[in-house]
């Protein structure tokens, strides 16, 4: 187990009516917020009604950014940021999933920054400070509540990176079930991927965390296990229940203690949905599988074979190899159950810009710390996932 150092200053608010706390907890940074949010999911479900009450009963002067996308653009976080300086805001509120929250964080960094926010994603500048910011999270999937990390598109120069500092922690997030009832299924299943895909790259490690890698177990199995019901039975309080949280945990920091992120899956995707805008999780539920199947040899076998049994129940046959190959298998099966792509066709991509996204992927050198991988074998996986 490798030294770490943890520290998670987030307050979790988690539960059905937490959201009626908002003015009180926003109340005393000062009086003018900017409410960033979605499209119009979350005036169909009523949530953007309540929070404007509760915020203008609590005497908040309230101005709005909407419509960021759910690969969130440098351009929303330009604008919002520009907004901030104008109306003088003090408190940045993010209600919507993890796009929403990650573009509220670059809005907070870039209110208090005179240059371009695109500096602090291409790592030229850091922030020196950053507003407060807030979350009423409606969709489990990137753990951005808890979590000072940011994922930014500029499609401009086809880079989609991720950036944060001790500034852009939320100060706190609420976590409410029930707003995720009228998540999609394929939303749903997209949050579901993306919380296994956290796990992953921190659970395949050459690091030994005995404890941290049954916490990680225990969070994969309690993805797969309520998953499925949520995506049949999107109403179901326990395993809307247990999928946020699942999510939430899976990148809080809890599942690195003492390992090493492999970081292979969302380096290349991001290149990925830089390139056709495709949804996060479906890029990451087509690279997974195919880089295990890539990385998988002699050498950590055994790794594979744990997570074969402890996750997805595999029997032990004596053949090692088999069943950490069986286990590579139930992870195709289970995102073509739910719902999920398991190659590039299937969103549309073809073999023209494979090398493209190979090269900018390694583009610092070779990636994967599980398994050191090369521009031929980013091609390689990204070939093999091809259909």
């Amino acid at each position: 187990m490798n030294n770490f150092v943890f520290h998670n200053p987030v307050t979790v608010y988690f539960g059905t009516g937490e959201i009626q706390r908002i003015g009180t907890l926003i109340a005393p940074y000062g009086k003018n917020v900017l409410l960033v949010y979605g499209k119009s999911s979350i005036k169909r479900m009523g949530l953007y009604d309540t929070v404007l009450k509760l915020l203008t009963e609590a005497d908040l002067q309230v101005f709005e950014l909407s419509g960021i996308d759910p690969n969130p653009r440098i351009e929303s976080v330009r604008e919002g940021g520009a907004m901030c300086k104008k109306h003088n805001i003090d408190f940045v509120l993010a209600v919507g999933g993890g796009s929403v929250i990650d573009a509220a964080k670059g809005i907070a960094a870039a209110a208090l920054y005179d240059g371009d926010p695109w500096d602090f994603y291409s790592y030229k500048a850091q922030a020196e400070g950053a507003l407060p910011l807030g979350t009423v999270l409606t969709l489990a999937a990137t753990g951005s509540e808890m979590n000072r990390g940011s994922v930014v598109t500029n499609f401009a120069t086809k880079e989609k990176n991720g950036w944060g500092c001790a500034y852009t922690y939320p100060q706190f997030s609420i976590l409410d079930p029930t707003y995720t009832f009228t998540v999609s299924k394929h939303q749903t299943g997209c949050g579901i991927v993306d919380s296994l895909t956290h796990v992953y790259e921190l659970y395949f490690s050459t690091n030994k965390a005995h404890l941290n890698d049954r916490i990680c177990e225990a969070i994969m199995k309690t993805v797969v296990h309520y998953g499925p019901i949520a995506i049949e039975d999107p109403e179901n309080y326990e395993a809307r229940a247990n999928l946020m949280f699942a999510a939430t945990l899976a990148l809080n920091g809890l599942t690195g203690f003492g390992k090493t992120w492999d970081g292979f899956n969302h380096t290349t995707e991001h290149v990925i949905s830089a390139y056709y805008d495709i949804a996060h999780a479906d890029g990451l539920a087509i690279l997974g599988p195919h880089w295990m199947r890539h990385v998988l040899d002699d050498d950590n076998v055994l790794k594979f074979k744990e997570f074969a049994m402890n996750v997805w129940g595999v029997a032990d046959n004596g053949d090692d190899m088999a069943v950490a190959q069986a286990g590579i298998d139930a992870v195709f099966a289970f995102y073509r159950s739910i719902g999920m792509p398991t190659t590039l066709a299937e969103v549309d991509i073809d073999d023209r810009e494979l090398d493209a996204i190979a090269a900018q992927a390694t583009r610092n050198g070779p990636i994967g710390r599980f398994k050191t991988l090369n521009e031929s074998d980013v091609r390689t996986i990204l070939q093999h996932a091809l259909k």
